[in-house]
């Protein structure tokens, strides 16, 4: 399954990625389910993010490694690759894309996942892009434009 979503911003591509830190990270967490950030090492290739799920019955690790990053005159992206997933997830991949745009840039999450069993990815699309159409207007508030 895939989801595009993006997000205009009014900070320059390069302002809004410093702003990709633990911080944002954290504001980015939707109300359900809760999420408690056990590791956040950066963006940067080789880097791991690890967080756990509560699903108030049970809890579920999540654990990435940033398998690609990439910084040029157009755009800055980085590519986190789930290694260790919930129960429910086979296969989870997020470029996380900022484009230069004029003053401002475009934030582009592009995802790619897959469930287990393979039909539950349709149940799961909605509540999946659900959780990153929540985090437009967080990037909107967050990315303002700087006076």
């Amino acid at each position: 399954m895939k989801i595009n979503i993006e997000t205009a911003v009014g900070q320059n591509y390069l302002q809004v990625k410093e702003g990709f830190d633990e911080s944002l990270f954290t504001k980015l967490s939707p109300p359900f389910p809760p999420v408690k950030l056990l590791r956040f090492d950066g963006s940067k290739k080789g880097d791991e993010v690890t967080l756990e799920l509560d699903f108030i019955v049970f809890k579920q690790k999540w654990t990435s490694l940033i398998t690609e990053d990439r910084t040029d005159e157009n755009e800055f992206y980085f590519v986190d690759q789930g290694t260790e997933l919930p129960f429910f997830l086979k296969e989870w991949k997020h470029k996380h894309r900022i484009i230069k745009n004029g003053s401002g840039s475009i934030i582009r999450d592009e995802i790619t996942f897959s469930a287990k069993p393979g039909f539950l990815g349709i149940l799961l699309y909605p509540a999946m892009y659900l959780q990153f159409l929540y985090r437009k207007p967080i990037y909107k508030k967050y990315f303002k434009t700087k006076s």
